[in-house]
This record gives structure tokens, sequence and C-alpha cells, in this order.
């Protein structure tokens, strides 16, 4: 198990080449960025031309967990991968248009992703990915049949080698002489929030949506706050 506390990698590829001052350097800050998305791309090359995957995804400690069909391409390399997570959280709107920004977090992890085949880590990293997307979910719905799992890939990604990078608050030119133009400057931040959930037209009458989907209605999506309920390893929840 990875503590939260200890530093990120500093590797060629991690080591932030401008603007350092936005990198983060606590693994505490990548586990607040996985918190928070719900969707990272995943990018590989596949028969030499680089292909980017958008996917759900689920994390503990030491791994960040995708899958999808044994058909796909992009989960079957065996090669180096790079994902990337973003959390857009406003716009930076200056003065001038070349000081117009973005206040983000985001994301990048390096590795070769392990195929999961040991049947205990799989459900473990399947349960995971659902946990994450919607918590309660695992426990509400079907689990896997056998079948199904042997239809599905999981990959496992260390979270060894990873950055982090953000940009909070105001635009940058408040103190220079575009100032005195007088026009309006700020952040125009963003929230996203979900809304009333919409039953399946083939859903029976009077069925209602379960507790665990109703009292997401109205929070906010972005879940980053503190550390508490940091998913575990397979091997601290005795699952491998």
């Amino acid at each position: 198990m990875t503590d939260a506390g200890t530093p990120l990698s500093a590797t060629p590829r991690t080591r932030l080449r401008r603007m350092k001052e936005k990198g983060r350097t606590d693994r505490g800050a990548l586990f607040e960025v996985l918190r928070a998305g719900l969707v990272c791309h995943l990018g590989v090359l596949v028969d030499g031309c680089p292909m980017v995957v958008p996917t759900v995804y689920g994390f503990d400690t030491d791994h960040l967990y995708v899958h999808g069909s044994v058909a796909s391409r992009s989960l079957t390399t065996g090669a180096e991968a790079c994902v990337t997570i973003t959390i857009v959280d406003g716009l930076v709107l200056a003065r001038s248009v070349f000081e117009h920004g973005v206040n983000y977090r985001s994301a990048m992890i390096y590795g070769v992703p392990r195929p999961v085949t040991e049947p205990a880590e799989k459900l473990h990293g399947l349960r995971l990915l659902t946990e994450h997307v919607s918590p309660g979910q695992w426990d509400y719905a079907r689990r896997p049949d056998r079948r199904e799992l042997a239809a599905t890939v999981l990959l496992a990604l260390p979270l060894a080698e990873a950055s982090v990078k953000t940009r909070s608050g105001p635009p940058d030119d408040g103190a220079g002489p575009d100032a005195a133009l007088g026009l309006w400057a700020g952040e125009l931040p963003l929230v996203s929030s979900w809304q009333q959930p919409v039953a399946d037209p083939a859903l029976p009458a009077g069925v209602p949506a379960p507790a665990h989907v109703a009292a997401r209605v109205g929070t906010r999506v972005d879940r980053s706050g503190g550390s508490a309920g940091l998913p575990q390893s397979p091997d601290d929840l005795g699952q491998g």
C-alpha cells in the first residue's frame, strides 16, 4: 500500500519543464484528481499509430484500473501507455486574449498496463471501477458472471510514475499595463452536479431509483475533497 503522503516520482517524463509552479509533488494531489474525475484518456500505440481512448476508471492506492472488451486493440497491445485525467474548474478571462486561461487539475500516469487475470483481483478492480462511477451500485446490481468476466479485459496501471499539474486563481494581468483598459476580468467557475435520474423506458411502473442513486441528485460530481475512503489495494483487503 502506497501512502498518500509520499512524493510523486521525479523522472524525465514527469518532471515539469514549463510553469513548474503549477506542479504538485505530493501523491495526495494525484488521488485528489483521480477522485474528482470520471473519465480518463488512455494513450497507446496500435500498429505504430497513436490511439487515445476515453474510458471510465477505478483506482486504489497502487493502481489505476481500466477495462473493456477482449476485442479492443487499445487494451491488448502490452506496450507502454500514458493515461491523462483533467478536471476543468473554470475559465480565466483576462483583459487581453493572450492572458486567457483555464483553471484546472490534471494528472499524467505512465507505465506498462498489466492484464489482470487472477479472479479475486479482477473482481476487486471491477468493483473499484463501478464504485468510483456510482457508489453503491456494485452491491445493488447483478455481479458479472463467468462468461462476462471472460469477455472483459481489465488492466492495472501502476501509479508509480505520475505527475500532477494545477492552476487556480484570477488572471495574471491585474498588475500589468492592460489593467488601465478598464475591462472586466476574472474567473468563471464551472461546477457539475447530478440531475434527476431518468428511468429506463423498459422498467416496469413503480420501481423507484435506489437510494444510492437518488441521494446523488443535486450533489457535485467532483468528490475530490479529503483523503477519507481512499480505495485500498487487494493485498490490504486480503484479496490477492
